[in-house]
């Protein structure tokens, strides 16, 4: 009997590659946040998620056996996102592995990336210090977290490896940053493919975190000469000592042809060795690896990309909004306790301007000065909260414009290091450039406030 495999992240580049590869070993679910309008694979199940709520995604984890996760949230989900991917990420992880837990799901493989040993985590690169906790988020639930670290995946359409081929196809020379002499241990997409199958319901892997890559050790100058090399086009490429990482990431996001919000982070974690240490090594099977020659071919040699399907037009508010505040976690009090405190701390705050009044289930509605009507009304969602995510639906005020969709939560994450504040799907009423302007500087103003006073709680 086949085990059913959902993969998070299915219509990106690994995961439309391993479905590719295994469609008929695994009974394949992938999870898409469009409806699925015509399917290439009738062998393949598509469900529609929202990976932002924890309901859908439960709903989606249904009868799943295991999971690949392969979320990155490099782009914007709304129209006004108020955050940071680290942030936007650490909550996705957060609601995937409840969503996990609920289904039973035995095991949860997640692709990041190797740590360098040199420096302290704290230390590294944003990007590095994210994958790191959505690592230890999702090997925070009862399902077993399998985590694949590698550097550079080199195959057919890979983000990273296209910037590599761009620059060599664009640039005669190459004035290189000093970074590209970092040592790194690049994997080709076919061993990557092959050790995720390995690692698959593999009880040997459970609860381990497991660096990838092939033997062979190169810098990253290294990997633009080899590039060159295979492509037949002589390159002068040499390392200078005064690349500004502003002007790596500008040079790189130019002619690697790489959108912004790929290119900043991956040119950060750049400057870190990254090599397989060798306690953490795959060893749970001889692999034949490609070197980079070989892997670099490969790329491109093959024409034939998966096939996905096409999916419908997602229907959505026009002006909708996301906001992330990562706010500092008191450690010996609730979350509960701050987004009560947050009721009364925002009156406070606001003194003779904001006055609130809250029922006994909790809900809330704030009012600007004297008014009768509320501003903002929140209704507390009791069977959906608990010691670690309070959950509030936006139902009411003049300024909000939807009243039938949208939330505000307060999450505990990272066992407790951080708290999370966020807005999911938010309407305002204002026009949209009046609202850009005001009541979303003011909000992320008064977060900020509040986060500044829950230090004095951090301390005491």
């Amino acid at each position: 009997m086949k085990q059913t495999v959902a993969i998070a992240g299915a219509t990106g580049y690994i995961g439309r590659w391993f479905i590719e590869r295994f469609r008929e070993k695994y009974h394949i679910i992938g999870l898409s946040r469009r409806e699925v309008d015509q399917n290439p694979y009738p062998e393949v199940t598509w469900r529609q998620v929202e990976l932002y709520s924890i309901t859908s995604t439960t709903e989606a984890l249904k009868g799943v056996d295991y999971c690949i996760y392969l979320v990155h949230s490099m782009s914007a989900s709304a129209r006004l996102n108020q955050g940071n991917f680290e942030d936007t990420d650490l909550l996705l992880a957060d609601n995937f592995i409840r969503a996990a837990d609920a289904n039973q799901v035995k095991q949860i493989i997640y692709l990041g990336g190797i740590l360098p040993k040199e420096t302290p985590i704290e230390n590294t690169s944003t990007h590095l210090r994210s994958r790191w906790e959505v690592e230890r988020t999702l090997g925070s639930g009862k399902a077993a977290l399998t985590t694949l670290r590698a550097s550079i995946i080199v195959g057919p359409g890979g983000s990273s490896f296209d910037m590599v081929k761009n620059l060599v196809q664009k640039l005669p020379v190459m004035m290189c940053p000093k970074w590209t002499e970092s040592d790194t241990q690049p994997i080709s997409l076919r061993d990557t493919l092959q050790i995720m199958d390995i690692c698959m319901g593999n009880e040997n892997t459970y609860g381990k975190a497991i660096e990838i890559g092939s033997p062979e050790v190169m810098t990253y100058k290294n990997m633009l000469q080899e590039t060159a090399k295979v492509m037949g086009r002589k390159r002068v490429i040499f390392s200078v000592p005064f690349f500004s990482p502003g002007f790596s990431k500008f040079w790189v996001g130019l002619f690697g042809e790489s959108p912004p919000q790929l290119v900043s982070p991956l040119v950060e974690s750049l400057r870190h060795t990254m090599t397989v240490s060798p306690d953490l090594a795959f060893d749970e099977a001889e692999i034949d690896y490609m070197n980079f020659e070989e892997s670099v071919r490969y790329a491109l040699e093959t024409k034939d990309k998966p096939r996905l399907p096409s999916f419908k037009a997602l229907e959505r508010q026009k002006n909708t909004v996301r906001s992330f505040q990562r706010l500092p976690n008191t450690r010996h009090k609730s979350v509960n306790w701050v987004a009560n405190r947050y009721k009364i701390w925002l009156p406070t705050f606001f003194r003779f301007l904001v006055s609130a009044q809250e029922d006994e289930k909790g809900s809330v509605c704030f009012f600007l000065s004297q008014t009768k009507k509320p501003m903002l009304q929140l209704t507390l969602i009791q069977d959906r909260s608990d010691k670690k995510r309070q959950l509030f639906y936006i139902t009411g005020g003049w300024l909000v414009r939807r009243m039938d969709y949208g939330w505000l939560e307060f999450r505990d994450v990272l066992n407790g290091e951080y708290i999370i504040t966020a807005i999911h799907e938010f309407v305002p009423r204002l026009p949209w450039l009046l609202y850009v302007n005001t009541q979303a500087r003011v909000h992320l103003w008064v977060m900020r406030r509040f986060g500044k006073y829950l230090e004095k709680f951090k301390e005491n």
